[in-house]
């Protein structure tokens, strides 16, 4: 089979198509013909060498596509089964084991790139807005890079529960993109905590979602209100330098959580859930999920530079076949 190999770490040309053989599904696990595979900054990271692994590996780790072979043990999955998954390692390939724990049913309804494109960003952001802060009714929200992958979901899921969205984007097309997805307002990088304040007059938000990380926490905690939570979910810009807790104090006795997805999908029913209900949404039409970018597997690399270089919006796929 082909696949996106990592013999050596360091910036998007170390991704290299090479041929190897197929896997062998172990005890729990399927042999899945890889339909699509997402692309995220996790990819990065570990092909970077930020995220340190043991090379050589092969990329990728979400997707979706078609039970080929179980592994011994399987018995609530069948070969042919449509499934998804958000953790299996080496899922920029024509052929991946999963976990069968980490697999989901694909209903009808959805096609696999729409699901490979939901699993790591839609579940994402479904634990965000029902979970570390399940948004209410009329609830403010600030909505970080709301026409990136997560933040067109998030930005539709709060809508979805009642609340409302400041959106930040970097550009007029990001910016109607975040307005499509149902954003109430939107805004600039440079402004997004004075604007919080003027539509509360004074108050600021409840929530911050942020998944920018070094460029925006500061100002985001400006954006708060007295006992707001600044969800830190990311880190595109860079990782947030250490700070002093007591700046927390300061500014109105907020609350600060460094969530995964890891936390929210600890076991499998968890995991199921909250697909079912992202598929239910996406089958109602209820959710829209942006596809930006498809890329074969000897595209990889420039998957990676064009999701680094922040010039794309929704989720980026790579089709390998």
């Amino acid at each position: 089979m082909r696949a996106v190999q990592v013999t050596r770490t360091g910036g998007p040309e170390v991704l290299e198509v090479a041929d190897l053989p197929t896997p062998e599904p172990g005890p729990g696990e399927v042999l899945v013909d890889v339909a699509a595979a997402g692309v995220n900054f996790i990819d990065i990271y570990r092909r970077s060498g930020a995220y340190p692994m043991t090379t050589p590996f092969v990329a990728g780790s979400e997707g979706a596509g078609t039970v080929a072979r179980l592994g011994p043990g399987v018995t609530h999955v069948a070969v042919g089964d449509r499934v998804a998954w958000k953790e299996a390692p080496g899922s920029y390939a024509e052929q991946v084991c999963v976990p069968v724990a980490e697999v989901v049913p694909v209903p009808d309804a959805v096609s696999d790139e729409v699901a490979a494109a939901t699993m790591l960003q839609g579940l994402t952001a479904h634990y965000l807005a029902t979970s570390t802060f399940p948004v209410g009714k009329d609830d403010w929200t600030l909505v970080h890079a709301a026409a990136g992958g997560v933040g067109l979901l998030l930005t539709q899921i709060v809508k979805l529960r009642g609340g409302r969205v400041l959106a930040t984007t970097s550009t007029e097309e990001k910016a109607d993109l975040a307005r499509g997805a149902g954003a109430d307002e939107v805004t600039t990088y440079e402004n997004f905590a004075d604007r919080a304040r003027e539509l509360t007059d004074g108050e600021g938000f409840p929530v911050v979602y942020d998944g920018v990380g070094k460029a925006t926490f500061e100002r985001g905690l400006d954006a708060l209100r007295v006992r707001g939570l600044m969800v830190l979910y990311g880190a595109a810009s860079g990782p947030v330098p250490p700070f002093d807790p007591q700046t927390l104090n300061a500014k109105g006795g907020l609350f600060l959580t460094r969530p995964s997805l890891a936390h929210y999908t600890r076991d499998r029913a968890e995991l199921v859930d909250r697909a079912e209900e992202l598929f239910g949404w996406i089958g109602a039409g209820r959710l829209d999920v942006r596809i930006g970018g498809r890329y074969s597997l000897a595209e990889a690399d420039r998957a990676h530079e064009d999701l680094q270089g922040r010039r794309t919006t929704g989720k980026l796929l790579i089709l390998p076949r």
